[in-house]
């Protein structure tokens, strides 16, 4: 039995397994789960004694995939640069991932300085569709900005469109950011986000659970997905359609009981259909990062109250806006009219009348009131009159 076989050492051992299963895979979590680590890798490496719940077929596949992996030169590869391998039960191991159960990673390469563990445990994953337009761009960015200023950590997943934007967003705030990958960590895909990723790896973190020098594939990026919902407090959806795989962070996250978030977007884009569909189910509408710390923070954190502008108009006590809303828009009124339709007493209605000459909104007309000509149009828009 070779060193990478060694039941007694686990970590080599997983590192095995990486290379073996596949991200998810619950049937492998289980036989670990169930005969330890040790065993698994004996059985595929030495004996070949099949493991329940699998076909002969796919046993086959699996010892044929064991008798190629070296995990020691995995290690290797990952320490050339720079990237560290963390096993369940480590003290940088995010402890929220347990809650995949048997589909927890068997373990996660990180390439990056800062602790995962300590990262993890505030953080929230922007997400979104690949294909966006330019408003996904926009808020994708100014939410992970807003949030990294707050001392959030973005999560995403490395892509094109929304998540590119959002790492961006965070890198901009000098906030700190984690892409999870569903490649190598020493291989930085998409392509054309070679130096976006290796400016992550500087100042934030790279987190994968594929081996060094693997590639990507359909299955592997929904599989990452998985992941990015496990390690957050919470998914934000910013753009999706309704076949997005962003849709399927923000399921999983709900199965975990996480916070699910959706921006809205136009009702006549296909490429918030998705959102809007999350929207009506169980997410939760945000439109600023203030709404998402709201849910995802502590107690107290909570988002601004909203509301218009405050008119001058609202500056009034509510008597004089009564009497001003009584006033006829085409015509003088004598005050008599102007009580009755207020509701006061003449008086009162007087008194109040030059209150709001002096403010601009009326003028007398010999025994009459009048709107100011600017009163007649400012008044009903909300404005106060020159």
């Amino acid at each position: 039995m070779t060193a990478a076989a060694d039941p007694g050492d686990e970590r080599l051992g997983r590192v095995f397994l990486a290379r073996v299963l596949e991200p998810g895979d619950e049937t492998g979590g289980r036989w670990v789960r169930e005969f330890g680590v040790g065993e698994v890798v004996g059985r595929l490496r030495c004996d070949g004694r099949s493991l329940p719940g699998v076909s002969t077929t796919r046993w086959a596949g699996l010892v044929a995939r064991a008798g190629r992996a070296e995990p020691a030169r995995d290690l290797d590869r990952a320490r050339a640069v720079g990237a560290r391998f963390l096993c369940p039960g480590d003290t940088e191991w995010p402890r929220q991932l347990d809650d995949l159960a048997d589909a927890r990673p068997v373990g996660l390469w990180v390439r990056g300085r800062p602790s995962l563990r300590m990262w993890a445990l505030r953080s929230v994953a922007v997400v979104g569709a690949r294909a966006c337009t330019e408003y996904g761009t926009h808020v994708a960015a100014a939410l992970a900005s807003d949030l990294a200023e707050r001392g959030w950590v973005v999560v995403s997943g490395g892509a094109y469109g929304v998540d590119g934007a959002a790492h961006r967003g965070a890198l901009a705030a000098r906030g700190a950011t984690v892409a999870v990958l569903a490649s190598g960590v020493d291989r930085p895909y998409p392509r054309g986000h070679t130096a976006l990723l290796d400016r992550i790896a500087e100042q934030g973190l790279l987190v994968g659970e594929l081996p060094p020098g693997d590639h990507p594939t359909p299955s592997r990026f929904i599989l990452r997905n998985r992941v990015i919902a496990a390690l957050t407090r919470g998914t934000v959806v910013v753009e999706a359609a309704r076949r997005s795989g962003s849709l399927a962070t923000a399921r999983a996250a709900q199965r975990l009981g996480r916070f699910t978030m959706g921006v809205p977007g136009p009702v006549t884009s296909a490429l918030s259909a998705g959102v809007h569909e999350l929207l009506r189910e169980e997410a939760a509408l945000v439109t600023d990062a203030g709404d998402v710390v709201e849910l995802v923070g502590d107690m107290g954190d909570l988002a601004p109250a909203r509301r218009g502008p405050v008119l001058p108009r609202d500056l009034l006590e509510p008597a004089a806006r009564t009497v001003l809303d009584a006033l006829p828009g085409d015509r003088a009124a004598p005050a008599g009219e102007i009580a009755l339709g207020a509701g006061t007493t003449q008086d009162a209605a007087i008194a109040r009348l030059y209150e709001l000459r002096a403010l601009g909104y009326v003028e007398r007309h010999g025994d009459g009131w009048k709107l100011t000509r600017q009163a007649v149009t400012s008044v009903r828009s909300g404005h106060r009159p020159c």
